[in-house]
């Protein structure tokens, strides 16, 4: 299995690319801006998109991925997401007034955008990849993902604060290789860190502790993501400063992981 990130910034500029991530060939992870720089043929290829939550930077790319494919293709787009994420999908993008609802076109009973409701814990196998949903705690309902092939295991945990349930659900992945982690903030912003339920690097290192010893034995590797824009150096040294002892790394668009 395959897994590219399309994008993993805080924000936009030149260059940057809000969270998206493409595994394989037809499978979305978030649909962020990242999802813009797909080709054609690439995008008529997306059979799945799992979302973490609700926020734009992580659906925004949803509705215009549905209207440029829609018409060239025949296959529904399924949406994987927690009740709480379809349905402010339903009621605050797909409503006919932000965009037209997909769920009713060309009509009710074989439309092109079809939900699928997830719960933390439970797995989803698609053909041999199984997703699995993580608890973690947000501003916002919000899950992470457990990415397993019958090789090793991804976790991206999305949007997220401290979250002592998350940690729980790790420690029990016995084949975890790769962690995908936000830090949105540096250590100055902790207060809005806190108020939007993000991490600093502070709090990433408390968090990291949570760790059993023998993931860091078996070289776990840690990435990085959602840095704000113009502080990702900055975060990323007091990240290094705090949390010594782990492979940690800034994630970057394009970036491939095999598992």
């Amino acid at each position: 299995m395959q897994i590219k990130i399309l994008g993993c910034s805080g924000g936009i500029g030149v260059g940057l690319r809000t969270t998206s991530m493409l595994v394989d060939d037809d499978i979305l992870i978030d649909a962020g801006s990242g999802v813009g720089d797909l080709a054609m043929d690439q995008l008529l290829l997306i059979d799945h998109i799992f979302i973490t939550h609700s926020h734009l930077d992580h659906i925004a790319f949803i509705p215009l991925l549905l209207d440029t494919v829609m018409g060239f293709r025949v296959k529904p787009v399924t949406v994987h997401a927690t009740y709480e994420t379809l349905l402010a999908l339903r009621e605050h993008i797909f409503n006919w007034t932000i965009w037209p609802d997909f769920n009713a076109i060309p009509d009710a009973d074989e439309p092109f955008l079809q939900y699928s409701e997830i719960k933390p814990g439970l797995t989803l196998d698609l053909d041999g990849r199984k997703f699995t949903a993580l608890p973690v705690n947000h501003a916002v309902p919000a899950v992470g993902f457990h990415v397993e092939s019958d090789k090793c295991s991804l976790v991206y945990t999305g949007d997220t604060t401290v979250c002592d349930e998350l940690w729980m659900a790790l420690n029990k992945i016995s084949n975890l290789k790769y962690l995908i982690i936000e830090t949105a903030f540096s250590n100055g912003e902790y207060g809005l860190a806190q108020l939007s339920k993000h991490l600093c690097p502070s709090m990433l290192a408390s968090e990291l502790r949570k760790l059993d010893a023998d993931k860091l034995k078996h070289h776990l590797e840690v990435y990085i993501t959602h840095l704000k824009p113009g502080e990702g150096d900055f975060i990323m040294t007091e990240i290094a400063q705090l949390a010594s002892g782990y492979e940690i790394d800034q994630l970057t668009k394009d970036h491939i992981f095999n598992i």
